[in-house]
């Protein structure tokens, strides 16, 4: 192997490695927060269609939680952020 083809193999790697770091914002259930509520807060904040918010939202009220959104950390963490100011529980995993 020389040094050229070595040297690409460590940049596809290290390209593989940056592209991989996706995280999850994950939304819970609560017996406080409406259906409309959290319809409006997903279509708003995550920039979600009203039927996916509304997908995103009976998935949550009958599982537990769903994820809303992936993306790096720092463009979940505002999203998420913003759901918690609107009283809803949220996490970035």
């Amino acid at each position: 192997m020389d040094i050229l083809t070595e040297i690409l193999e460590q940049e596809d790697v290290l390209l593989l490695e940056e592209t991989t770091d996706v995280r999850e914002l994950v939304v819970y259930n609560d017996d406080v927060n409406t259906f409309d509520h959290v319809i409006n807060t997903l279509v708003q904040v995550c920039r979600h269609t009203a039927e996916q918010a509304e997908q995103c939202t009976m998935l949550i009220h009958y599982k537990g939680k769903c994820t809303v959104k992936l993306g790096d950390f720092t463009e979940l963490q505002a999203m998420c952020t913003a759901i918690h100011d609107r009283g809803i529980s949220a996490d970035i995993v």
